[in-house]
């Protein structure tokens, strides 16, 4: 009798694994045909109604028209009412004109992030960062959403690190999205004056809202977590882990201007942390000193020959309007360089 065929389960399951993920790549690619077809359509539309008013003078009431027309023609598609016409019209008007984002760029993404992106951000720079964003992280509306309410476009242009001279470039991205430019901590009741040990304290009696105000992803390992080099103590005010890039994350608290000693200070810390604490598996260690201001001059020149990753963060106890950063904004030149060094794959 012939004996039944012997398949090693690891075998079979690493195969199972590889044709699922060949299926979901070909499903992904299909989608992404669709929705390029989508964009190119709607831009099409946008641009035809754009041109028919300007050739006849036809007024507003030309959309809701043309919506009606639409729908009886086609009654079992949606995306022709004339809320969403206005919105080609507006997608074609915005980006036509603009040297930075064009139609293929758009296409990289669902019709409903172009509409989120859209009506919540006026800045093409900030839009054409975004749209790069949600292509290349998938992003839900949930998660594109989030993105623009936590500013994470302005924070990445204007939060202060190393990382391009400290990480892998494959790493650089995301750890620059982690660090802010400055963190409001409205959730704590403190009183002037306080201490830092006073900061801290409070800190970790909100631990939940305070991983929120730090973006998310993170997880929290431990506070005045101890260290002893060559024999002498040292302790870390609190110690954080970063799901996403996997890698520890120190964070020195203080409740002063930024000091350059304090880079010193932190990149002998990672040190320690990397030798001491660091698993196989994970990256390098990441540090973020949080103070009550600083001199961002004063920063460039402390980070300058630093070799371990390092970001300087300022915090508030108070939800208020942002700090007046306009003179800190590059050029538009500059601008779009940065946006193109910050999307790309």
């Amino acid at each position: 009798m012939e004996q039944p065929e012997r398949i090693a389960d690891d075998e079979f399951f690493n195969m199972v694994e590889d044709i699922k993920q060949m299926i979901k790549s070909a499903q992904y690619r299909a989608l992404q045909t669709v929705n390029q077809e989508q964009i190119a359509l709607y831009w099409s539309i946008g641009k035809s109604i754009v041109d028919r008013q300007q050739a006849h003078g036809w007024g507003k009431s030309i959309v809701e028209r043309l919506a009606g027309e639409l729908q009886q023609a086609f009654p079992n598609t949606n995306g022709y009412s004339s809320r969403n016409l206005w919105r080609m019209k507006n997608l074609y008007e915005e980006y036509s004109s603009s040297d930075l984002i064009l139609p293929p760029v758009v296409a990289e993404i669902a019709w409903s992030h172009n509409i989120i992106i859209l009506e919540k951000c006026k800045d093409e720079h900030q839009r054409f960062f975004y749209i790069k964003m949600a292509a290349r992280h998938h992003w839900s509306k949930t998660a594109l959403t989030n993105a623009i309410a936590g500013q994470l476009w302005e924070n990445m242009l204007l939060n202060q690190h190393n990382f391009e001279e400290t990480l892998p470039a494959v790493q650089i991205e995301g750890a620059a999205s982690v660090i802010r430019d400055e963190y409001t901590f409205g959730f704590l009741h403190l009183s002037e004056p306080y201490t830092e040990a006073q900061l801290e304290q409070a800190l970790l009696n909100n631990i939940r809202d305070f991983l929120a105000s730090m973006g998310g992803d993170f997880t929290f390992v431990g506070n005045q977590v101890g260290v002893t080099v060559d024999g002498k103590h040292f302790e870390i005010d609190l110690l954080l882990y970063h799901r996403s890039l996997q890698c520890l994350v120190a964070i020195d608290l203080k409740i002063d201007e930024f000091q350059p000693e304090y880079a010193g200070k932190m990149n002998f810390y990672l040190s320690a942390l990397n030798r001491l604490y660091r698993k196989p598996h994970e990256q390098p260690s990441i540090g973020i000193i949080i103070c009550k201001s600083k001199s961002r001059t004063v920063v460039e020149f402390a980070l300058q020959d630093v070799n371990k990753p390092i970001g300087i963060a300022t915090y508030t106890l108070t939800e208020s309007l942002p700090k007046e950063l306009s003179q800190f904004f590059p050029t538009s030149q500059e601008l779009a360089e940065r946006v193109e060094a910050l999307t790309k794959i």
